[in-house]
C-alpha cells in the first residue's frame, strides 16, 4: 500500500480557504436569491441555464449534467420550478423516457429580475475582492480540476 501524502501547510491552507469560501459564498448568494427572487441558488442557476438552451429547454439528463447534479435532485428542484409556474415538463417524442424541462414566460421573467442583484452579488463577494490575476489563477486552477473529475481521471 502507498504511503499516504499527506498535506503540508500550503496545501492545507489552500484547502481550508477552498472549503470555507465555497461554503460562505454559496450561503450568502442562496440568502440573496431567496430575499430578491424566492428562488434557491440551485433554481436560479437551472434558470439560467434553460434561458441559454435552444427554445429555453433541455433534456432533464443534459440539465443535470451541465449542473453537476444528481437526477432526483434536479427532479426535485424541477418540480418545485414547475409547482411555482417557472418551468414546464414535456415529453421527448423521440424517446418515451425523454423529459424536458421547458422555462415559461413567468420564468424568464423572474430571471430577468432576479439576474442583476445576483451579478451585484457575485461581483461584490467574489470577482470584486480578487486581482484579475487571482481570477486568473481560479479559473484556471478549478478549471484543470473540473476538467479531470469529469474525466474520471481525479
Amino acid at each position: 500500500m502507498a504511503e499516504t501524502r499527506w498535506l503540508d501547510d500550503g496545501e492545507m491552507r489552500a484547502w481550508k480557504a477552498f472549503l470555507a469560501a465555497g461554503a460562505l459564498l454559496n450561503r450568502r448568494l442562496d440568502q440573496q436569491l431567496k430575499e430578491d427572487s424566492g428562488l434557491s441558488h440551485a433554481q436560479y442557476e437551472i434558470l439560467v441555464r434553460l434561458s441559454a438552451a435552444p427554445d429555453g429547454e433541455l433534456r432533464m439528463t443534459e440539465l443535470a449534467d451541465a449542473l453537476i447534479n444528481s437526477k432526483s435532485g434536479l427532479t426535485y428542484q424541477v418540480g418545485q420550478l414547475e409547482k411555482a409556474g417557472l418551468v414546464r415538463r414535456r415529453s421527448c417524442p423521440s424517446d418515451v423516457r425523454g423529459v424536458f424541462a421547458v422555462l415559461t414566460d413567468s420564468g424568464r421573467e423572474l430571471l430577468e429580475g432576479a439576474a442583476p442583484g445576483h451579478v451585484a452579488a457575485v461581483r461584490a463577494h467574489l470577482v470584486d475582492v480578487l486581482t484579475p490575476e487571482q481570477l486568473t489563477a481560479i479559473a484556471d486552477g478549478l478549471g484543470e480540476v473540473t476538467r479531470r473529475l469529469r474525466a474520471g481521471s481525479a
